[in-house]
């Protein structure tokens, strides 16, 4: 556990914090930082599982174009074509 670490704060990102523990949704500044950094945690996951997902649909549409599995779009038509009701 790391301690008495120092952390700068914009003014504006001092008032949230205060207001945070004013709420008395937090104990103490601390709390707040934890729990902002746990949601940061928590996005950082998301977009990482995002980013892989879409490298898998990324992968499977080489694999069908690499099968010739595609469509040509070559012109301002061809592409609103693609989102006719068929």
């Amino acid at each position: 556990m790391v301690s008495n670490m120092k952390v700068s704060l914009t003014p504006k990102l001092e008032d949230l914090v205060r207001q945070k523990v004013q709420s008395g949704l937090y104990r103490d500044e601390s709390d707040v930082v934890r729990e902002a950094l746990r949601l940061l945690q928590e996005h950082d996951e998301v977009q990482a599982l995002k980013v892989a997902r879409l490298r898998e649909e990324l992968a499977k549409g080489d694999a069908d174009i690499e099968a010739g599995r595609g469509t040509r779009v070559e012109s301002p038509e061809d592409f609103e074509a693609l989102f006719v009701d068929r």
